[in-house]
């Protein structure tokens, strides 16, 4: 008895829903609904034409599911043997140039975030001029091409992306709502700014890394045109440019290098693979940041 009397303090009395908050429930869940079904539905779309035939694409038969289902288009594309040379460079970009954006992203928004440090206020409104004002196109071609030598290498295509102005006034943002007590008790305790950052100031930090993990890896793995720009060599291309080339080609067929009865078929949905083969390993990194993706969003935009 005593258990069910205690049970019943602890869940309180049951609050009655007004019939107008049942009508926003209601009316909220349709929009939900409806965003995440035109959402969803493209890329659903995209994976059922991607291992549909030809005559059913044509005849607008496909809608959610793959109609006379074939894998005769991925079947072409991945018997390539440089398909996954071309991949192995896109993960090496995207991993390399990661760790260098993380990197230099958190070492310039962590001073920013410190309105005690004397010349904060001063670089501040540089680093903030860069989200609007840009030397160009080919100012950056020159700096990149010739002046500092990169290119046809990897480093053309990672270093001058290498820090986003906006992912650094977020990072900013969530330092600055970081208790200060942490770093002051480290101070006292001997430790330096450096062991502060590296010890305190990154473990806690999970959430915003996260984030911002993927929004550089996504930037990287879709980057073509960078690319397409300062790599002469083919054998440096990431996939993204390899399959862009595909899909420009006449109808895909001559850069996949299929016979003439393969042609019809790969013409109709080379682009629905070519797709799905892009966008397929970010979808499925995904779900391992989300929970520190949201967390660090809602957190790193409150305060600006």
């Amino acid at each position: 008895m005593a258990g069910k009397n205690a049970d019943l303090a602890m869940s309180g009395p049951k609050v009655k829903e007004s019939t107008g908050y049942k009508i926003f429930v209601v009316i909220n869940t349709i929009i939900m609904i409806a965003i995440v079904f035109f959402t969803l539905y493209p890329f659903v779309y995209l994976v059922a034409q991607s291992f549909s035939s030809e005559r059913a694409i044509y005849a607008g038969e496909v809608s959610f599911f793959p109609v006379e289902f074939t894998t005769q288009t991925y079947n072409v594309i991945l018997s390539k043997p440089d398909f996954f040379l071309y991949y192995k460079n896109t993960i090496v970009y995207s991993v390399v140039g990661t760790l260098i954006s993380l990197f230099g992203s958190a070492i310039l928004a962590y001073p920013l975030s410190k309105n005690r440090l004397v010349l904060n206020k001063f670089f501040t409104p540089f680093v903030v001029f860069t989200m609007f004002f840009a030397g160009g196109m080919i100012p950056n071609y020159v700096l990149i091409a010739q002046a500092l030598h990169m290119r046809d290498t990897m480093w053309a295509i990672i270093i001058p992306g290498a820090i986003s102005t906006y992912n650094v006034l977020i990072m900013k943002s969530f330092f600055a709502g970081l208790p200060n007590e942490l770093e002051e008790a480290a101070s006292i305790d001997g430790m330096n700014a450096y062991g502060i950052f590296v010890k305190i100031i990154i473990p806690l930090s999970k959430p915003i890394l996260a984030s911002m993990f993927l929004f550089y890896i996504v930037g990287i793995w879709n980057n073509w045109f960078g690319p397409f720009l300062y790599l002469d060599t083919k054998d440096k291309w990431p996939v993204a440019l390899y399959l862009r080339q595909i899909i420009m080609g006449a109808t895909g067929t001559q850069e996949i290098g299929a016979g003439s009865d393969e042609a019809s078929q790969i013409a109709a949905n080379v682009r629905s693979c070519c797709m799905v083969l892009t966008a397929a390993p970010i979808i499925c990194v995904y779900p391992f940041v989300q929970k520190y993706f949201v967390q660090g969003m809602m957190i790193g935009s409150v305060k600006g």
